[in-house]
C-alpha cells in the first residue's frame, strides 16, 4: 500500500495551533510522508523532533505554490491548511490558488483543527 502524503500549511496566527495539533496526533501522523511550508514545518519539527518533515519555502516566498504544484502532480494526498480568517494576508492570491487546486484535484482538505481531527480519525485502521 502506498504511503500517504500530508501537506501542512498554517497562517502566522495558526502556526502554534498546527504544531500543537501535530503533537497531539503525532502517532496518527507518523505514518504519513510530511511536507510543510518553511516556517510551519520548522514549528512542527521543534514540537515533534522525531517526525521527518520536508520543509519547502515559506508561504509568501513560494511554498504555497510548491505545495500546489505537488497537488497537481498527484504527490499530495491530504492538505491541512490552518487558516486565520481574521488577519489580512499579503499573498492571499497564492492561498486561494492552493485551496483551488485542492478542490480541483479532489483531495481532502482541512482548513481548521476540527476538520483536521475528523480527517485524522478517518485514516485510522
Amino acid at each position: 500500500m502506498k504511503k500517504l502524503t500530508l501537506a501542512l500549511v498554517a497562517h502566522d496566527a495558526k502556526k502554534d495551533d498546527m504544531a500543537d495539533f501535530v503533537a497531539m496526533f503525532e502517532n496518527d501522523i507518523r505514518p504519513f510522508t510530511l511536507f510543510a511550508t518553511g516556517t510551519t514545518g520548522g514549528r512542527v519539527m521543534e514540537r515533534c523532533p522525531s517526525l521527518s518533515v520536508t520543509r519547502l519555502k515559506s508561504g509568501p516566498l513560494g511554498g504555497d505554490q510548491q505545495i500546489g504544484a505537488m497537488i497537481a502532480e498527484g504527490k499530495i494526498d491530504t492538505l491541512f491548511f490552518f487558516v486565520d480568517p481574521l488577519s489580512p494576508h499579503p499573498h492571499d492570491v497564492d492561498v486561494k490558488a492552493l485551496m483551488r487546486l485542492a478542490l480541483v484535484y479532489n483531495i481532502p482538505m482541512a482548513l481548521n483543527r476540527a476538520t483536521a481531527e475528523r480527517l485524522i480519525e478517518s485514516f485510522r485502521d
